[in-house]
């Protein structure tokens, strides 16, 4: 990479760290090129992204943005895995952690909070944004149709009762 092209990456990488909501730091010596290549998917599809790059790229990039204070994480072969979403990241690295012994979380960050692994793997136990949206939803969809069930029913109620009166007299 050429001078140019790093100035270009630390600058468009700080902007995007700026934007983002959470990151997550790991290790991920050993794994393979398929590997890296499922995790990348896996974080793509919850909506984050995953990024190996030059640490010392990285911690120029993260300087002057509200994640800087996770630059000492970024010491070996490492990878951040960072979305919008403050459970995502969270929740694929640790999900793919699980699976692959190599992929080893140092940290994170969400906004200018510090996490270590154990804060990583407690944000992946929450449910995600749209989990909460759906949970919500829900909820007030509930009491809507529980007062249509009610409204309905003395009419059902009624109309049994004339039935059955309208059976009785038929009886006779």
């Amino acid at each position: 990479m050429e001078r140019a092209e790093k100035q270009k990456f630390v600058t468009s990488f700080n902007e995007v760290l700026s934007n983002t909501g959470v990151a997550v730091v790991a290790h991920y010596a050993g794994l393979s090129v398929s590997q890296m290549t499922q995790l990348r998917a896996e974080a793509r599809e919850a909506g984050g992204t995953v990024r190996v790059a030059k640490n010392r790229l990285v911690k120029l990039a993260l300087q002057g943005t509200e994640l800087e204070h996770i630059s000492d994480l970024f010491q070996g072969p490492t990878v951040i895995v960072y979305s919008d979403d403050p459970v995502a990241a969270p929740k694929v690295a640790a999900n793919f952690a699980k699976a692959n012994d190599k992929f080893v979380i140092l940290g994170g960050a969400l906004g200018s909070t510090n996490l270590d692994a154990s804060g990583v793997n407690a944000l992946a136990t929450m449910p995600s944004l749209d989990e909460l949206r759906g949970k919500l939803v829900g909820l007030l969809q509930t009491p809507a149709s529980r007062i249509a069930q009610v409204t309905s029913a003395p009419a059902g109620q009624l109309a049994r009762v004339f039935n059955a009166y309208a059976e009785k007299g038929e009886a006779a």
